[in-house]
């Protein structure tokens, strides 16, 4: 289950993530166990990270965001070209303040 970001919380991500390289890449294999527990993992150290599908993903991206947020508890914050933003608050020491409202 994704979280709902207000529309300032996205605006704000969109323009910090547009300077990031993507930390998890999408392949031909699809969304497996792999890139979930890769995800989980940079999500947990970065907090928000830009996922790249690949030309050879069996899946579309708007498909791959969706299903990846869903499987990491994060939320989506924006589908661009082949990359996708993903932000997920850390538990104990969050790094990223988002706008209220």
């Amino acid at each position: 289950m994704s979280r709902e970001l207000s529309g300032g919380a996205v605006r704000h991500l969109r323009g910090l993530g547009h300077a990031l390289d993507a930390v998890v890449q999408i392949g031909k294999e699809g969304v497996t166990e792999g890139v979930i527990k890769a995800t989980t993992a940079a999500l947990l150290t970065h907090e928000l990270i830009k996922v790249k599908v690949l030309t050879e993903a069996p899946i579309d991206r708007k498909e791959a965001a969706t299903e990846l947020a869903e499987k990491t508890e994060s939320s989506l914050a924006q589908v661009l070209g082949r990359s996708f933003l993903l932000y997920k608050r850390h538990p104990k020491k969050p790094k990223i303040v988002l706008p209220r409202g």
